[in-house]
């Protein structure tokens, strides 16, 4: 059988291919055609004495790849096929037009190629999916995490460490909360090259003194793990309160953050003046406000509310050379993540990624430097003051904000919930 496929495979190939077939004996035949193109042959090497079909490595030229894979494909066995498709792939790409390529490639790669692409979630399986160079957690998604069985081992190992740090049953459940953040986040991390965001309780969102010493205590339990705070990003609500700890943590730690539950232009301004790290405007949220709120039902990705909303932001923060970094984030389609390619990050959930592994249209760089230096905006500062003002009048943001954090918080209650009731079933022998 094996002899067979190798013939198969000899015969119906395009006319202008070189055919060598490689025995386990080292004895090698090798017929060989005229061929117009010098480059163009194909290398076919498989050993007949294997019982199954063994792995081929081929070199194809790209004027005979889709008539011999249409040919194959219903002479061989679809082991000896699969093999023949997955390592004719990359000489066909190297030897077709740039227009042709992206037409071929998937949006999802088209995009990498502009922005540094995140995954939204907590599920390690999707992220192992996509192969996204950072991921993005939040209470809600750990929430989900959490009830799945796959992942119950982490739970059961974060509240015995709640467990033994001891103290009332509030402290045993906060510890064991940050220590479930920072599993989830460690896991994440042994499969994805870039960085993970792990976020401090919605709760605290208005007290700076609190979140500065609860993102000190998560870096802490990622270093004890073995991981250097420069691979973690602390997730702060866009509050007043919420920008000053993420300067403190900044400035006097070095500590990373990630500035989330934005809205408001002001509340760009006022993160990229305490150069923290990065933020994350909510382009799906803003959308959905305007949907609720107005008699427009629907958007076309050009006047999405939200993507124009990120576009301003980085073009002002790109415009003076501000260090903080954009991520887009809460897409509700792929036809904002795609408005929004050139953006220095998009975190994007597991179900859009899938749509844009799908997607083969092309995908050009909507947002870059280049354009927003020559943008017409003026630089703005905003104190204390000013900021709370200006994020005032706007009425979206301040109640998408609010919105926001009171459903984190639910969430972390319901995680904190789920908690106690296995912490009491260990205390109780259960």
């Amino acid at each position: 059988m094996r002899l067979k496929y190798a013939q198969e495979v000899y015969e119906l190939l395009p006319r202008q291919v070189i055919l060598l077939v490689n025995s386990s004996s080292s004895t090698r035949r090798e017929s060989k055609y005229r061929s117009p193109l010098d480059e163009s042959n194909l290398l076919l090497q498989t050993d007949f004495k294997q019982p199954t079909c063994a792995p081929l490595s081929l070199q194809l030229p790209s004027a005979a790849v889709h008539t011999a894979l249409s040919s194959i494909q219903n002479s061989v066995c679809l082991t000896c096929f699969v093999n023949i498709k997955a390592l004719l792939f990359p000489f066909i790409m190297s030897s077709v037009s740039p227009d042709k390529r992206r037409k071929m490639e998937s949006a999802l790669e088209q995009l990498k190629k502009h922005t540094v692409v995140v995954a939204d979630t907590g599920d390690f399986n999707a992220i192992e999916e996509y192969k996204p160079q950072d991921a993005t957690t939040n209470p809600s998604l750990i929430l989900a995490a959490a009830k799945m069985a796959a992942y119950q081992h982490l739970v059961d190992q974060a509240i015995k460490y709640g467990i033994a740090k001891g103290g009332s049953e509030e402290e045993q459940v906060t510890n064991t909360m940050d220590k479930l953040f920072v599993s989830f986040g460690l896991e994440i991390l042994k499969k994805i090259p870039g960085r993970v965001s792990t976020e401090v309780d919605a709760r605290l969102s208005y007290d700076k003194d609190e979140m500065v010493s609860r993102a000190l205590g998560l870096i802490a339990l990622y270093e004890e793990a073995g991981i250097k705070k420069d691979r973690v990003l602390i997730k702060l609500s866009s509050t007043w309160e919420g920008i000053q700890a993420g300067r403190e943590l900044e400035e006097k730690h070095g500590v990373h953050c990630n500035m989330t539950l934005l809205f408001s232009f002001a509340q760009a301004v006022a993160c990229a003046e305490a150069k923290v790290t990065l933020i994350s405007p909510f382009v799906g949220r803003i959308m959905d406000w305007y949907k609720e709120n107005t008699d427009q039902k629907s958007y076309e990705a050009h006047e999405d509310p939200g993507v124009i909303s990120v576009t301003k932001i980085y073009n002002h923060y790109k415009k003076y050379d501000y260090t903080t970094v954009v991520m887009g984030a809460s897409f509700r389609n792929t036809g904002e993540v795609k408005a929004l390619a050139g953006c220095d990050l998009l975190t994007i959930s597991p179900g859009l990624l899938g749509e844009l592994s799908k997607d083969h249209s092309t995908v050009t760089p909507m947002l870059t430097v280049q354009k927003a230096k020559a943008c017409d905006l003026e630089k703005v500062h905003l104190d204390e003051k000013e900021f709370r003002w200006q994020h005032n009048e706007d009425r979206m943001a301040v109640e998408k904000l609010s919105d926001g954090i009171r459903k984190f918080a639910a969430d972390a209650i319901k995680l904190e919930t789920m908690i106690k009731e296995k912490m009491l079933n260990v205390k109780n022998g259960q």
